[in-house]
């Protein structure tokens, strides 16, 4: 009996940590939105029913999706290159790829303001080739939001990657080979599929964290392109509306499980042994 206890007691800190500062900080804030001299729905209606707040939302949901995509577009190959290099370069390769993590996002965004804006890189470029006559607008729009978001999350998903591809044998990608495949349909066909748990979680990783950065999408975005955490940040500490706030960071948890089933519902689709979960 005292064995059977001990992996509870080992738990038992961070459990008790967990519960003070999440779980019973969260109740505190979401409550008061459901029970308003009875229980009511009334916030999270009347937050549906506004056109501002349902642009808002779905803005954020689809920069999400297309930094998810990109972010598995870009992650899928360059987390194989890196998987098949050679032990003496895969180490510098992976420092390469988490070097980025090391500076602050505030600095980062601030990189790309200078690179996107109508005097930055981008613009003085094309002006210089003559691709065109005017600088274009990139600074403070979703394209901006999504750029700086992959620049801040595709390491996390080359990351996730890397574990996952690394324990693929080289020997399955040759005998696909043998029996006819070239080695794109090789790697479609067999590689791509034995990805799919780490592609999972890899793309958990970025939805959630595009969804939730405040930093990157006020400073790219600017206030025509808010998304659901800055709309939260302005709610909390300009309008000082505290239950508004609450309202958005529970539409925020409640879609970002919604997705993450939707993800995991997918995996189990693509995965015919059906054992990837999330």
């Amino acid at each position: 009996m005292t064995q059977r206890r001990i992996p509870y007691l080992i738990l038992a800190p961070g459990l008790i940590l967990l519960i003070l500062f999440l779980v019973l900080p969260l109740i505190s804030i979401i409550f008061p939105t459901f029970f308003d001299g009875g229980f009511t729905l009334a916030h999270y209606i009347s937050f549906f029913m506004d056109d501002y707040n349902v642009g808002i939302f779905w803005r954020t949901i689809k920069i999400s999706l297309i930094v998810t995509l990109v972010c598995v577009l870009l992650g899928v190959p360059t987390a194989y290159y890196i998987s098949q290099s050679p032990k003496k370069w895969r180490g510098l390769l992976m420092s390469l790829t988490l070097f980025p993590l090391l500076t602050n996002s505030v600095v980062r965004s601030f990189a790309w303001i200078t690179i996107l804006g109508q005097g930055g890189v981008v613009n003085n470029t094309l002006m210089g080739l003559g691709v065109i006559s005017e600088p274009l607008t990139l600074l403070y729009t979703e394209f901006a939001i999504i750029i700086g978001s992959v620049y801040l999350f595709l390491p996390l998903m080359i990351i996730t990657l890397v574990g996952i591809l690394e324990n693929i044998e080289t020997e399955i990608m040759e005998a696909a080979e043998t029996l006819g495949a070239n080695r794109l349909i090789a790697f479609v066909k067999v590689v791509l599929p034995l990805s799919v748990p780490g592609i999972i979680v890899g793309s958990i990783l970025v939805f959630t964290g595009t969804m939730t950065a405040y930093t990157t999408p006020q400073l790219l975005g600017g206030n025509r392109n808010i998304m659901l955490a800055t709309f939260l940040y302005q709610n909390a500490t300009a309008l000082g509306n505290w239950q508004g706030a609450s309202v958005i960071a529970l539409v925020m948890i409640v879609a970002t499980l919604v997705v993450m089933k939707l993800f995991n519902v997918v995996a189990g689709r693509m995965d015919k042994r059906g054992e990837v979960s999330a």
